[in-house]
């Protein structure tokens, strides 16, 4: 479904913050996967999902989604069809704009053969509610509000559904609870598990939090230098403890960084 093939990236070359931040990466994913990817600040997890999404094209090798080549499609391209939030509330949504104006944004920039500024239906004003509803948030109420008066945890909530809102082929989650108070974030992660299993999409999840890393989905990559250094899945990710997986870390060369062993 998702093949990254050797993928590398170097950052300011031939200066003195020349910086290699994929090297040589390749990870596949199959239909219905959902991967979730460790690692200490600098690993190049956030770099990988840029690769993704076309932030930046790799300086060698290919992305390959559903059997397409989009190596060198914009990333106004690709948004069609990937979703993704980013650690920070704010960016995922349009403060100025409402809710349903947000909604709307989304919806249409999503679906085919729909220009983005086409006009939402009454029959899609509907749908926009109940999915709303489903998050329990009673934003379903709040349609006409401003998106910049809602909370962090509501915004990120609301930015999860307008990623989700046409069924994107990829997902990719960064750190997207990592600024939300705890009982926050396990009610976001807990959308998140919902909206991603009810519509068998495929998703990559950047954590520092080891307990949702190993809880949520069926794969676990930890990755160092911009490579998979370790890949864990089955018996072996269901089973593995907190003080055995840091001792797998070490075996990896990977420091004792802490905050992969705290909440996030």
């Amino acid at each position: 479904m998702l093949k990254l093939n050797h993928i590398s990236k170097t950052f300011a070359p031939g200066t003195v913050n020349e910086k290699r931040a994929l090297n040589d990466l390749s990870l596949h994913l199959a239909p219905g996967d959902f991967v979730t990817v460790l690692g200490s600040n600098g690993a190049g997890k956030s770099t990988m999902f840029n690769a993704i999404a076309g932030t930046f094209q790799p300086d060698s090798g290919t992305v390959i989604l559903d059997g397409k080549d989009i190596t060198r499609l914009p990333d106004y391209k690709r948004s069609k069809f990937i979703g993704r939030m980013f650690q920070d509330p704010l960016k995922g949504t349009a403060p100025n704009m409402t809710i349903e104006e947000n909604l709307a944004l989304a919806y249409l920039r999503a679906s085919k053969a729909r220009s983005p500024f086409s006009m939402v239906s009454s029959a899609e004003r509907k749908e926009f509610r109940e999915k709303l509803a489903q998050l329990g948030l009673g934003l379903e109420d709040r349609m006409d509000t401003v998106v910049g008066l809602l909370s962090g945890g509501q915004r990120q909530a609301l930015t999860l559904l307008m990623a989700t809102l046409v069924t994107p082929k990829l997902l990719l989650l960064d750190e997207h609870t990592a600024a939300l108070d705890p009982a926050t974030a396990e009610k976001v992660l807990a959308l998140t598990k919902q909206i991603v299993a009810d519509n068998a999409i495929t998703c990559l999840m950047i954590t520092h939090n080891v307990q949702s890393a190993l809880q949520l989905g069926n794969r676990t990559i930890m990755m160092k230098d911009g490579q998979i250094v370790m890949e864990l899945s089955g018996t072996r990710r269901s089973t593995i403890t907190t003080d055995e997986l840091l001792k797998a870390f070490h075996d990896h060369g990977v420091d004792n960084d802490r905050i992969l062993f705290s909440a996030e």
